[in-house]
């Protein structure tokens, strides 16, 4: 009896998943709404235990942004990177450096600081990816680091485009903030697809422009934490994006094809949204403890707010 009722379990929650995956890459969803969905399920118990989202998510993450390539016009990804150099950079070791200063004030795990300093800096999940094992930090370290950046991108998701309308910005002006102001890539394309496609452009340019700082910042971690440089990675999926942007640049006439690709990658996008939100649990927001969060949220609030002044006032 007792085994028949576990089959049955297990069946129903294979088809809530399934049924609500297939709705994410319907227009009905929208990218928050996806997130509160996977959240929702993962609280109930009812995202089925075989399924690995988090590998799950990486592939399709990295598939969609590769998709999203094919509608991004180069002239205008161009002058968004290079003109945006120095916020870009500045951002970046501005949050490092006050992510240092933190960590030592509070008190916290200098590894665990430095990953979600990363974090903040550069493009949340993935960045501590790739800091973590070259600073050879342990999984508690990365889970409490990880734990903290993914519940301030639900957050994001939700708010900035709020904050955004609230201000009257520009499509450029916000897809620039939200690629220098939010963590994680899919949470930045979330929120500047929620907010238009010219502000989904922008931000998925700067984002990667952003995201291509992995790898000086994994190098110089392995050396200041004495850690191991060689297991510093490249993400492919940003090459492949440049590629698909070279291919919709030189191969003009298949405009049409690009423009469904473009289309697809955004409703993906909101699935990987799901899923995203189907490892955020009741759990795992009480493992990441008020020191980390408080770290997370004063280096997340100080970055925003001074991003956006410049934007507006410069």
């Amino acid at each position: 009896m007792t085994t028949t009722i576990t089959k049955a379990s297990l069946t129903k929650n294979h088809i809530i998943f399934i049924v609500l995956g297939v709705l994410c890459l319907s227009p009905i969803i929208s990218s928050p709404i996806a997130l509160v969905l996977g959240f929702t399920i993962a609280t109930l118990g009812l995202v089925p235990a075989e399924i690995n989202t988090g590998k799950l998510t990486k592939k399709l993450l990295a598939l969609s942004i590769v998709g999203l390539g094919f509608g991004i016009n180069v002239d205008q990804a161009v002058q968004a990177s290079s003109g945006n150099l120095g916020l870009i950079v500045g951002s970046i070791f501005m949050t490092l450096f006050m992510g240092t200063v933190l960590t030592r004030l509070f008190k916290i795990d200098c590894k665990m600081g430095h990953l979600i300093a990363s974090g903040t800096a550069i493009c949340g999940g993935s960045a501590i990816a790739a800091v973590a094992p070259a600073i050879q930090a342990n999984n508690e370290q990365t889970s409490h680091a990880l734990a903290t950046v993914f519940i301030l991108n639900s957050i994001a998701l939700f708010v900035f485009p709020l904050i955004g309308h609230a201000l009257g910005m520009s499509q450029y002006n916000f897809g620039l903030w939200s690629a220098i102001a939010i963590h994680d890539t899919s949470s930045v394309v979330g929120a500047a697809s929620a907010y238009g496609d010219e502000a989904l452009q922008i931000a998925t340019t700067v984002k990667l422009a952003r995201a291509l700082w992995i790898i000086p910042v994994a190098f110089i971690s392995a050396l200041v934490f004495k850690g191991d440089s060689k297991k510093v990675t490249i993400p492919m999926f940003i090459i492949y994006y440049c590629v698909a942007i070279a291919i919709a640049h030189f191969l003009p006439q298949f405009h049409a094809l690009y423009t469904g690709l473009f289309f697809i990658s955004k409703r993906l996008l909101v699935l990987c949204l799901f899923l995203i939100g189907c490892g955020i649990t009741i759990q795992a927001i009480k493992s990441a403890g008020y020191k980390p969060m408080l770290l997370g949220v004063l280096l997340w609030i100080t970055v925003a707010s001074v991003v956006l002044a410049y934007i507006e006032l410069f």
